[in-house]
């Protein structure tokens, strides 16, 4: 089944996406990594939200930013699927999604992230190329990724 996606400004969300999105979000990186962090840091308004909709249930999601927002390139973040989704290779379907609404919203294609190191092959599948060194975010080992 294909995912219905929606990208929305802060401003152009319902209270019901705005909980589904905070509410997945806390599912993966809270409770399934057991990662205890700020995830509402008071950049959400920011952002653009990248919404994939599976029937009428939110089942992945992305936030972007254009660049100087949060990088010096434009970037993706809190790239999440729920867990019973994932076999379905919606993170492929979303990740376009978002690299898709970079182009059209900041007319850029030059895009960084902070990837968790166990997903760089699933990165580098989508053209990113790992920079740098590993280093540790929230106790979880990541990797600086540019895709030009």
């Amino acid at each position: 089944m294909t995912l219905k996606i929606q990208v929305k400004t802060f401003g152009a969300l319902t209270k019901q996406e705005l909980y589904s999105l905070l509410q997945l979000r806390s599912d993966v990186f809270v409770v399934e990594q057991d990662c205890v962090y700020q995830d509402i840091d008071g950049k959400d308004q920011k952002g653009l939200h990248v919404l994939g909709f599976k029937e009428d249930r939110l089942v992945a999601y992305t936030r972007i930013f254009k660049p100087g927002d949060y990088f010096k390139e434009s970037s993706i973040g809190r790239v999440v699927v729920a867990k019973k989704e994932r076999a379905y290779k919606y993170g492929y379907d979303i990740m376009k999604a978002s690299i898709k609404a970079i182009t059209d919203n900041y007319n850029t294609s030059l895009i960084k992230i902070s990837a968790q190191v166990y997903l760089k092959k699933f990165y580098i599948n989508l053209g990113f190329t790992a920079v740098g060194v590993e280093y540790l975010e929230d106790d979880i080992p990541h990797i600086a990724m540019i895709k030009k």
